[in-house]
């Protein structure tokens, strides 16, 4: 370590870096609260509801599991 501080050369190590943290998603987070989750079989849509997601849900016309959108 160059000064002994952790950070390695340039400042780039031990999350010292200019990206720390920017596209992190930490465990358990979803795409978020809105959006649709639509059914790949015949395309029909319902709003993704909060908690539950898209593949757990059936199309409520044929009964596919639905993906989010």
């Amino acid at each position: 370590m160059p000064r002994g501080d952790g950070t390695g050369p340039r400042n780039m190590g031990s999350g010292q870096g200019p990206m720390q943290g920017r596209f992190r998603r930490g465990r358990g987070q979803g795409a978020g609260p809105g959006g649709q989750c639509v059914c790949p079989a015949c395309g029909t849509s319902a709003p993704h509801q909060r908690g539950m997601p898209c593949y757990q849900m059936t199309c409520p016309k044929c009964g596919a599991n639905m993906v989010r959108q």
